[in-house]
């Protein structure tokens, strides 16, 4: 038997978990690089029996789940993912387990916080003059949080704790979203606006929005050339909610700033122009990854996997899939 640990972006799996009664059952491999594609994803699995993956970093599309003739059990670390074909895997007979997430909504609001005063001091810049042996020259003058206004898409549970944070800093905080209610807004200590009005009178845009058919470019051309000059927009959700081509054609014409965690394509690829543009902070998709999280996520995995080996499969996503082998 052989079971593959994917995604390990940061090497933290074998560290998290007690690996050794999945050992006795057969090969354990862990892979650290995303594969380049689902040819190489094929090739590197073949004669894999258990994929345990994180979610949203392999894309399990139909293709590639077809494609995997040999694997029974496929484990990722969240119950909705957008980045596998649930459907496909249940076609192939394939049990679908998730994983119960650590603290990864705070995790994530604080990470959106730190890109915000990042962008509102430009800390980046600092640090880089520091290490270069320089001072203050270059460094752009700043702006305090007090008095500016923060624009929140989306106010579900990140949106709500990154709405506490700005009330804290002083900042007015206002919202929208297709579904927001005056007193959901009211609730988060917000003001429920239009979508233009978001877009035209916030200091700060910080997107905490679901990706869906519904919300895949939601933040497009028009709205972008609506904010402020120099406004600054965080993006720690899911990189497809902006449109990428016009985010790139605002930042060099050097109409805004961003803070990305989040990106269309990830891993970001090496010559990607955001990389190279002075108005773009990027993180690499870190909202979630802090170490209580990890010792949640891995030794479910470990779990899940043991259960299934056992026959008696625990935290399954597809329930219908056991009726069908059954």
């Amino acid at each position: 038997m052989k079971i593959a640990v994917l995604d390990d972006w940061q090497g933290v799996a074998q560290a998290n978990a007690d690996w050794d009664k999945l050992r006795t059952h057969g090969e354990l491999v862990f892979f650290q690089d995303a594969f380049a594609n689902d040819d190489e994803a094929v090739a590197k699995l073949a004669g894999t029996d258990i994929v345990l993956a994180m979610r949203e970093r392999t894309q399990f599309n139909g293709n590639l789940v077809r494609r995997l003739k040999g694997v029974r059990m496929l484990g990722t670390t969240s119950a909705r993912t957008l980045s596998l074909d649930m459907a496909a895997c249940t076609e192939m007979g394939i049990v679908v387990t998730n994983t119960e997430g650590g603290p990864g909504t705070p995790a994530t609001a604080e990470l959106a916080l730190a890109l915000m005063l990042n962008g509102l001091r430009g800390l980046d810049q600092a640090h880089a003059n520091m290490r270069a042996g320089k001072f203050q020259m270059g460094v752009p003058v700043g702006f305090a949080c007090t008095g500016k206004t923060l624009g929140l898409v989306g106010v579900g549970r990140i949106g709500s704790l990154m709405a506490r944070y700005a009330i804290a800093l002083g900042m007015k905080v206002q919202a929208w979203s297709q579904n927001l209610t005056e007193d959901a807004a009211k609730a988060a200590g917000a003001t429920k606006v239009d979508k233009d009005t978001l877009m035209a009178t916030s200091d700060v845009i910080s997107i905490h929005y679901v990706l869906s058919d519904r919300s895949r470019g939601m933040i497009a051309a028009a709205d972008l050339a609506r904010m402020k000059p120099g406004a600054l927009l965080v993006n720690t959700s899911r990189g497809p909610i902006v449109d990428e081509a016009a985010m790139l054609a605002a930042l060099r014409e050097g109409r805004i700033k961003v803070g990305l965690d989040v990106y269309d394509r990830e891993p970001l690829p090496a010559d990607h122009e955001l990389r190279r543009l002075p108005n773009a902070t990027l993180t690499p998709h870190l909202g979630y990854c802090v170490q209580e999280v990890w010792e949640n996520f891995y030794p479910q995995h470990v779990e899940n996997a043991l259960a299934f080996l056992a026959g008696t499969p625990i935290r399954v996503a597809n329930p219908e899939v056991l009726q069908k082998r059954g």
